[in-house]
């Protein structure tokens, strides 16, 4: 069974920066995309950033520009920069991970702003 942890989470003030990690306890033999999603108190889980198949990326609007998606291959980990970060970004970070045909969670980190 694989096992994603994240790590990376904390209190932060309105404007800092984070850098949130993602690792894979095992080397996958096709990836189909890899990804970050947030879930803020009462609300659903909404998809943050993505690798897509080719090495696309995609953000969501509200994160364009502030957060960026990377990845390392070799040590099977996906990383989410924060920047400038907003009291809206405050929520539990799950990394996801597609791949061989199995949709992986990890049971999150959670980002909390202050304003």
């Amino acid at each position: 069974q694989v096992q994603l942890v994240e790590s990376g989470g904390g209190l932060v003030q309105a404007g800092g920066s984070l850098r949130l990690s993602c690792t894979a306890s095992r080397s996958f033999f096709l990836i189909h995309s890899m990804a970050w999603y947030r879930q803020a108190p009462g609300e659903q889980r909404e998809l943050v950033a993505q690798f897509r198949s080719g090495g696309r990326t995609n953000y969501a609007d509200s994160v364009k520009g502030r957060f960026a998606i990377s990845r390392d291959n070799a040590k099977n980990s996906v990383y989410l920069q924060i920047n400038s970060l907003k009291p809206e970004d405050t929520g539990v970070y799950y990394c996801n991970i597609v791949a061989d045909g199995v949709d992986y969670w990890g049971k999150g980190t959670l980002v909390t702003v202050s304003s």
